[in-house]
């Protein structure tokens, strides 16, 4: 099966059902503003290597995140005191310390300049969000994402101290509750998420709950100094 080439002159994506075995949907483009929100409207994301095309994703079984099955460990809850939170505060770095972030069985990062300048845009439109956790006022931890409606599209995160990034997740989830959020879209399955409560769904599922949230825009405030 090949995989079709996106149009530059059109937002046009594949259905996400026309993927191949791995997932992949299309290839090409670029990270304009309009097309990642076409992206993630229609549940696909851009992910792929330094020097290779843009490779767009909507992956089968799709892990999410369902709100009320994260799992707070008493070691987490006691962490969780540790650190401050600011949400937006900082979300350039946050996304450069993502892409800078030694991951195990990886070499290097798909984050590159050209990734941070394109979601660094979708913030300053309120579209991309980051939750930071500082120690001693210094940035130690954090993640970023999207938010489609209902759902906040997960991207990545980082932790220089022990247990930063899960706090910062915890942090976003209690919010994210009290907002009103369906789930949280954590994309690739991956056991760290698993151990945190996140599970496999069918893509037919995650479609179909994706699009009802498509309906639905939520107000909110996310530039919030301090948070509790």
């Amino acid at each position: 099966m090949s995989i079709p080439r996106l149009n530059k002159y059109s937002l046009s994506f594949p259905h996400p059902n026309d993927a191949n075995e791995d997932g992949i949907v299309a290839w090409g483009g670029d990270l304009t503003p309009s097309r990642l929100m076409r992206a993630y409207q229609n549940g696909i994301f851009p992910w792929y290597s330094k020097d290779d095309p843009i490779l767009w994703w909507s992956t089968n079984p799709r892990l999410i995140m369902e709100l009320d099955d994260f799992k707070l460990s008493h070691s987490l809850k006691k962490s969780i005191k540790k650190f401050s939170y600011k949400f937006d505060k900082n979300f350039r770095e946050v996304v450069k310390q993502c892409s800078s972030i030694k991951r195990e069985n990886q070499n290097g990062t798909w984050i590159q300049d050209e990734v941070i300048e394109a979601y660094s845009e979708l913030h300053d439109m309120g579209i991309a969000h980051s939750v930071e956790a500082y120690l001693d006022d210094k940035l130690v931890g954090g993640l970023y994402g999207v938010v489609v409606g209902r759902v906040f599209c997960g991207e990545s995160m980082f932790a220089h101290v022990s247990d930063a990034s899960k706090s910062a997740y915890a942090t976003l989830i209690k919010h994210l509750k009290h907002w009103g959020y369906d789930f949280i879209d954590c994309q690739v399955p991956t056991p760290h998420l698993k151990s945190l409560g996140a599970k496999e769904v069918s893509r037919d599922n995650f479609l179909s709950r994706l699009h009802k949230t498509n309906m639905t825009n939520i107000e909110h405030v996310w530039k919030i100094e301090n948070l509790d």
